[in-house]
């Protein structure tokens, strides 16, 4: 079945079938479809769509491309979160200890930066000695010991989509519902979850902004997912300010550190993680209700329970075994700090959200291309929340930078990002809705 009859076939608004998709998957992992044709095909399905029969053997054909791990020997339920990407969105690092120390096991495959995004894997690689790939045997020990490993994909688990995902990054074909579902599932069925809650951004630091993307983004993920056997649900979140006040990837790395231990924790992440939780411990059977589950993370997070696996995974990754208790000594720092101050008072009325993001990858805390290397030390701290009172002269946020010239542009990046009015402005909501499968 040759590969460019399969890209002409969704070229010209075709189905295709099981098989036909199966095949060109099958391509993509061996290298028998060229980068060129993979970048066709996803250009194709970026234009025109694919139905949810597709998207299901889309899934299921990058699954397949390389291992499905098994975890039937586990004591309790295994469990994953996945969100579709945001700025300052360091929600993993804190989520899966919440709910490994309430009795799950979250098996959490992540993905690297994508656009104006932070990836999960790069915040992961700013941690010395830690293996953000390791091998089953590794990825296995530590999920069974610990409970929880943050890990990336692996050259046995969704190979394929490994290679389209770099692809989708450079093409402009990211926003693709089909290929955005496709892509975070296979990797979760991959790695043999029972239960899946999705975090769909909407607002202008997400891929989605109008809130009708964000719900079919979240309908197409959880009615895919229950169609290749996956129980899952969704929560729609705001995403027109950046989650956390660090936005980088050593910044977001010490950001969750500290709410992990108490030290702060930003309200609009502590809103969205703790809601996150609840749902997954609901979902994967060990709470009562979405109030029980509430309860629960919280009680998992104000002892002390969540800290600890997150400090034990880290350790049985390869990571330095005080490194929860000592961040500032391993992490890395950027050897240039430039405060943005106000040009005038008021209170933060708006933030472009993709603009803070773009600062960060121009500083080289993101990629241009997929071979990239990412600046762990650079981003963002302190930046202030739409609602927050300021005078002129104060600081809107705090540039971590390589260079003085680097620091220039981010902080005009960052003061151009920033709306300051006469009158306060009250935030979005942090959770707008919940998306559940159809009966």
């Amino acid at each position: 079945m040759l590969p460019q009859e399969i890209i002409r076939a969704k070229r010209d608004g075709g189905k295709l079938v099981a098989g036909e998709i199966a095949a060109f998957i099958a391509g993509l992992a061996s290298g028998t479809v060229t980068e060129g044709q993979a970048a066709a095909f996803a250009m194709a399905v970026f234009f025109n769509g694919m139905n949810r029969d597709e998207v299901v053997a889309l899934t299921l054909a990058m699954r397949d491309s390389g291992d499905v791990l098994d975890w039937s020997d586990l004591p309790g339920p295994v469990s994953d979160k996945h969100s579709t990407g945001g700025v300052g969105d360091n929600v993993s690092l804190m989520l899966a200890p919440i709910v490994a120390a309430c009795g799950a096991y979250v098996p959490m495959i992540s993905g690297r930066g994508l656009g104006h995004t932070g990836g999960t894997l790069d915040k992961m690689d700013s941690i010395p000695g830690y293996v953000s790939q390791p091998d089953l045997a590794l990825f296995r020990k530590a999920v069974v010991e610990t409970g929880a490993a943050i890990i990336g994909q692996t050259a046995d688990l969704a190979p394929a989509d490994r290679r389209l995902y770099g692809i989708r990054d450079v093409t402009a074909t990211v926003e693709s519902v089909p290929l955005i579902t496709a892509s975070i599932l296979s990797k979760k069925l991959a790695a043999g979850l029972k239960s899946l809650v999705l975090d769909v951004k909407v607002g202008n630091g997400a891929f989605m902004e109008k809130s009708r993307d964000a719900t079919a983004l979240a309908t197409s993920l959880v009615e895919v997912a229950n169609g290749a056997g996956l129980k899952a649900s969704a929560l729609i979140t705001g995403m027109n300010e950046p989650l956390a006040s660090a936005a980088g990837n050593a910044v977001e790395v010490q950001n969750a550190v500290d709410f992990l231990t108490g030290r702060s924790r930003d309200k609009r992440l502590e809103d969205v993680t703790l809601a996150l939780a609840a749902e997954m411990l609901q979902l994967a059977g060990l709470a009562s209700s979405n109030q029980d589950g509430f309860r629960r993370a919280g009680e998992a997070l104000e002892g002390g329970r969540a800290a600890a696996v997150f400090a034990r995974m880290v350790s049985v990754l390869g990571g330095p075994a005080d490194f929860i208790d000592k961040p500032e000594k391993y992490l890395p720092k950027a050897p240039v700090e430039r405060p943005v101050k106000a040009q005038r008072g008021g209170f933060v009325t708006g933030v472009a959200t993709r603009a803070i993001g773009l600062a960060v990858v121009e500083l080289g805390g993101g990629r241009t291309r997929p071979e990239d290397k990412v600046d762990h030390a650079v981003g963002l701290t302190s930046l202030l929340p739409v609602g927050a009172e300021v005078r002129g002269g104060d600081m809107l946020a705090l540039v971590h930078a390589r260079s003085e010239d680097q620091a220039d542009r981010a902080s005009a990046a960052v003061l151009a990002a920033y709306t300051i009015g006469p009158a306060r402005s009250s935030p979005d909501k942090a959770i707008l809705r919940r998306v559940l499968p159809r009966d």
